[in-house]
C-alpha cells in the first residue's frame, strides 16, 4: 500500500508484508507505478544534464543489475520484480539502484550529501542525526518503506522510489546512515552499487563485523560511507564504513564515543585518493561544525538533536542547506529530509526538510504509528 500524493508535503510511505523477493517487488511496482516511472523520468534528466546519453545509460543499467544478482540474488529479484510490477524495463530499475554508480562513472563533481552524526552514550541508546542532502527537484521521490523479512526480522528504509535501501534500522538494533564520497579509484565498469550493500547490511547483518565482511565482499566501482550502528539494549557499537574501489576501510569511534561525516574520506590511506576539494565542496566546513555540535546532538529528544544541526552557508557552517534557484537544477542542493534512528524501539524517524524545519510533531515514523504517538 502506498501513501504517496504528489500534493504532499511529507514522505511517502510504503509497507510490504509480501515475503518472497520478487513478489515483495512486483506488489511494490504495481501500486507505486507512477511513482517509480517519475523517479526514473527525474533521474533521465540528471544523467542527460550530466552527459550520459540514453544508451549509456541502459549498458550501465544492465551492468549494475547483473551485478546485483551476483553478488545479492535476492535484491536483483526483488528490483526485477519491481520493474516488471510498474511496467518497466528492468535495466532502468538497474540505473536507478546504481544512480551512485552512475554519477561516479559520469566522473561528476559538485557539493555533494549529507552529514552525519552519531553518539554513543555510556548508559542508553545511541543518538543518531543526519541530513539527506539531493537535488531540490527529487523532492517528490523521498519514500519511507518497511518491509518483512522471512526470519522475522523486520526492516525501515528512508529511500527513492525504486532504490532497495539507503539510510534504515532493524527490528533486531541495527542501523545505518549512508553518505556519498568521490574517489580516484571510482571508474566505469560498473560494480556492486552502494545502496545495494547498504541494504544488504540492514538485511542480513546482525554487528558492526558482520557489516565489514559483507562490505568487503562486494565488488565496488563508487564510493560512499555506511556508517553502522548496532545496540542489544545494553551494550552499543558503531563503526563508519568508507567504501571506495580501492577498499574498505573501517572508522572507530573517538575517544568521546562520536563518529561524524560528511563526504570527504577520514581514512588517512583512502583520503590520497579523495576525489572531493573544498573549491567544489562545503564537506570540509561542515565536518566541524558537527564536531562542535556533538554537546547538543548528545540528547534523547530527536528534535533537538537535528536542530542542533540549524547552520546555513550565512553562518558559516552550511549543514542545513537550501536550493540557489540561480543555478540549473543539476547544481542545486538542498536538505530535502532530516532522519534519526531509534535502535531501541527498532524504528527510524524522517522529518521533511533540513534541520530548521523540524518541529516535534512533524516526524513521520516506519514503521507507521497511529496518528498522535510520535514523541
Amino acid at each position: 500500500m502506498s501513501g504517496f500524493d504528489p500534493q504532499r508535503t511529507d514522505i511517502a510511505t510504503h509497507v510490504s508484508a509480501e515475503l518472497d523477493p520478487a513478489e515483495r517487488g512486483r506488489a511494490f511496482g504495481r501500486a507505486n507505478r507512477t511513482e517509480l516511472h517519475a523517479a526514473f523520468a527525474r533521474y533521465t534528466t540528471l544523467f542527460e544534464a550530466l552527459g550520459g546519453k540514453t544508451g549509456l545509460i541502459a549498458e550501465w543499467g544492465e551492468r549494475a543489475l547483473a551485478e546485483t544478482a551476483a553478488w545479492a540474488p535476492a535484491l536483483a529479484e526483488e528490483i526485477a520484480g519491481m520493474a516488471d510490477g510498474a511496467g518497466l524495463d528492468r535495466w532502468r530499475l538497474g540505473a536507478l539502484n546504481g544512480r551512485t554508480e552512475v554519477l561516479a562513472a559520469l566522473a561528476v563533481t559538485g557539493e555533494g550529501e549529507c552529514s552525519t552524526a552519531v553518539v554513543l552514550p555510556r548508559t542508553g541508546a545511541p543518538r543518531t542525526v543526519q541530513t539527506w542532502d539531493w537535488h531540490d527537484t527529487f523532492r517528490d521521490g523521498m519514500l519511507l518503506w518497511s518491509l518483512e523479512q522471512g526470519s522475522g526480522r523486520r526492516v525501515h528504509t528512508f529511500t527513492e522510489f525504486g532504490v532497495v535501501g539507503k539510510i534504515g534500522v532493524t527490528s533486531t538494533g541495527l542501523g545505518v546512515h549512508f553518505n556519498v564520497l568521490r574517489h580516484a579509484s571510482d571508474h566505469t565498469g560498473i560494480g556492486v552499487p552502494v545502496h545495494v550493500v547498504a541494504r544488504r547490511i540492514l538485511d542480513e547483518a546482525d554487528t558492526v563485523r558482520d557489516a565489514v565482511d559483507l562490505a568487503r565482499s562486494a565488488r565496488l566501482s563508487a564510493s560512499s560511507v555506511i556508517t553502522v550502528i548496532t545496540f542489544d539494549g545494553e551494550r552499543a557499537e558503531a563503526a563508519g564504513l568508507e567504501l571506495s574501489p580501492a577498499g574498505v576501510a573501517e572508522l572507530p569511534l573517538d575517544e568521546d564515543r562520536v563518529l561524524v561525516h560528511t563526504n570527504h574520506f577520514l581514512d588517512p590511506k583512502l583520503a590520497e585518493g579523495e576525489g572531493t576539494t573544498a573549491a567544489v565542496s562545503s564537506t570540509y566546513d561542515r565536518l566541524p561544525g558537527l564536531r562542535d555540535r556533538i554537546g547538543a546532538v548528545d540528547t534523547a529528544d530527536r528534535t533537538a538533536r537535528a536542530r542542533a544541526l540549524h547552520s546555513h552557508r550565512d553562518g558559516g557552517v552550511p549543514i542545513c542547506a537550501h536550493a540557489d534557484h540561480a543555478l540549473p537544477a543539476h547544481l542545486r542542493w538542498e536538505s530535502l529530509a532530516t532522519i534519526s534512528l531509534d535502535l531501541g524501539a527498532g524504528r527510524l524517524y524522517a522529518h521533511e526538510g533540513g534541520p530548521c524545519r523540524v518541529e516535534q510533531d512533524g516526524w513521520q515514523a516506519a514503521p507507521p504509528e497511529p496518528q498522535g504517538e510520535i514523541a
